[in-house]
């Protein structure tokens, strides 16, 4: 298997890239059981997905002997491949659950767009990254929507183009990259228990929150979805439970059952 989906005690979903001879690139094969593990681990009762790999590196993009074979192929087949990556994004990028990306060694290419796509990422100190493609007569096409959300269209320009290997500090001042750590794990275990401390439908529903109000005008329309967003959860019942656990001075639920 190119991929494993492991579910700990916690309640965190493990999403682990494993095909440590290539480096964790990604082909055809690991694209799809990504897309499997992805919406298998939305339809459980888990707090959080993690991505993270195996091996000296996160992962060096997308297969350059995959994409090779790819020549003979028609437009057609060549567009319908690309739009299997396409969706691995988009059900990385829309998945329910809070999301977080451990990113150790060397991330290029099409990995920039798996880290962009996460909620949270965290980096190795050490870690380096590049936006690669042009350098092999290619462009970051797939991933683009998500690296630019990330890092912003300016700083897009420059790395697009230039396909400069930047480090962990740069990473994070251009916002693709949260938090730098000497110890991924327990980093990842720190911020987990954050995440653990907070309402899970709460989690969902501010994640949603931000999809739905991220580069709208505030307009009366805005201003109506923020109020029925707020009206609506306050009197469900895990926000009635958080506010009586609240003012009795009690853990709520969902601390206690973690």
């Amino acid at each position: 298997m190119s991929v494993t989906l492991t579910i700990t005690k916690s309640r965190i979903a493990i999403l682990t890239l494993a095909r440590v001879e290539k480096h964790n690139a990604f082909d055809d094969v690991l694209i799809n059981e990504m897309i499997r593990c992805i919406e298998h681990a939305s339809t459980l009762d888990v707090r959080a997905l993690v991505l993270k790999s195996k091996g000296k590196h996160f992962s060096a993009g997308a297969d350059l002997n995959w994409m090779k074979s790819m020549k003979d192929n028609s437009f057609e087949d060549n567009v319908a491949d690309s739009m299997e990556l396409a969706r691995l994004m988009q059900v990385l990028y829309e998945c329910p659950l809070p999301t977080v990306c451990l990113v150790q060694g060397a991330a290029f290419g099409g990995a920039l767009g798996l880290i962009a796509c996460c909620d949270i990422a965290l980096a190795d100190k050490s870690a380096k990254f590049c936006l690669s493609e042009v350098k092999l007569g290619l462009i970051p096409a797939v991933i683009s929507p998500y690296v630019i959300n990330a890092m912003g269209e300016r700083n897009a320009r420059r790395y697009f183009l230039t396909a400069e290997v930047f480090n962990a500090e740069q990473a994070q001042t251009l916002g693709l990259i949260h938090e730098l750590s000497d110890d991924l794990d327990a980093s990842a275990e720190q911020l987990l228990s954050k995440l653990a401390d907070n309402g899970p439908q709460a989690v969902k529903a501010a994640k949603r929150l931000i999809a739905e109000v991220a580069h709208q005008p505030i307009d009366d329309s805005l201003r109506q979805l923020t109020a029925e967003r707020i009206a609506a959860i306050r009197v469900s019942e895990e926000g009635q439970t958080g506010l009586t656990a609240f003012f009795e001075k009690q853990a709520p639920a969902w601390q206690q059952q973690g």
